[in-house]
């Protein structure tokens, strides 16, 4: 992947180095918020909630250990940030009529304060925060996806899953998060993966809208690379991974072949319309049929 050659670079902020207090409640917070939106799909609701519950816990000061490493992760993660701007930055005023408004992105190590979602662990794994409009991402766990990989370099692996985080922002923006509640009802913690395959989906409409500006930033062998990340990450794999067995009513990420479907699906096509979305909320789909 030629990811040097972006023209735009994204507003990322580097808090490794910074270590987060953690109250007695900070974990309870963060639970409370994460359930919280996905049971409102509101993130103002949630965030209430979640500072009800904690309100009356202290927040110590954070404590500054040492400046970030210079190892270009952040370098990095401006540009594959700068990409999904341009891209979503053309695909809104197109396709909704409005203007898009770029997200934040978080490098932590260990945990961080999410700002509106609590304090989140490392184990949590990247995440997007509703509620501060920004992506976390803990480096670490691009070291894990390498040796996932085999050990390769993987950079378009790394961008496809700070393009899916971007998916969840783009979802926020356009309130299909808000449409989970009905369908949590009648599904229950499956209803998740509604979100989830979407922001696969719009992970690979993104780099389609790259590569037909740039035509040169995706190279030979890195869709191959992305593929294997929605093979590595996907539910039934790690389930299996870590247990022996699998679980599909515990899904929340979808199967290995959901997400690479819906990952291609959204390289091939591009398609960015409010009825290519639509389809990933049809009262008539089950969302472990997606």
């Amino acid at each position: 992947m030629r990811w040097e050659e972006g023209e735009q670079e994204g507003e990322v902020e580097d808090r490794r180095g910074i270590k987060p207090a953690v109250a007695a409640g900070g974990g309870i917070s963060l639970v409370v918020m994460l359930l919280a939106y996905f049971l409102t799909g509101d993130p103002q609701k949630a965030q209430q909630i979640a500072q009800q519950v904690g309100q009356a816990i202290p927040q110590p000061q954070a404590q500054v250990e040492g400046p970030p490493p210079k190892d270009g992760v952040k370098e990095f993660s401006q540009k594959i940030l700068g990409f999904t701007n341009e891209a979503w930055g053309k695909a809104f005023p197109d396709q909704f009529s409005r203007e898009y408004e770029p997200p934040r992105m978080v490098l932590f190590t260990a945990r961080v304060d999410s700002e509106g979602c609590g304090v989140a662990p490392s184990a949590v794994g990247p995440f997007y925060c509703p509620v501060s409009r920004k992506l976390f991402v803990d480096p670490t766990f691009f070291d894990e996806l390498e040796q996932k990989l085999g050990g390769s370099k993987a950079d378009f692996s790394k961008a496809y899953v700070i393009a899916h985080e971007v998916g969840h922002h783009v979802q926020n923006l356009l309130g299909y998060n808000k449409l989970l509640d009905r369908y949590r009802q009648k599904e229950g913690e499956n209803a998740g993966i509604r979100l989830e395959l979407q922001a696969d989906y719009l992970a690979g409409v993104c780099w389609n809208i790259v590569e037909a500006k740039h035509q040169r930033v995706i190279e030979t062998g890195d869709i191959d690379s992305a593929i294997k990340t929605a093979k590595a990450i996907g539910d039934d794999r790690l389930q299996q991974k870590a247990r022996g067995w699998v679980s599909p009513e515990s899904f929340n990420h979808g199967t290995a072949a959901q997400r690479l479907k819906c990952f291609t699906e959204g390289f091939k096509t591009g398609d960015a319309s409010k009825r290519a979305l639509d389809r990933f909320f049809a009262t008539d789909v089950k969302p472990l049929d997606l």
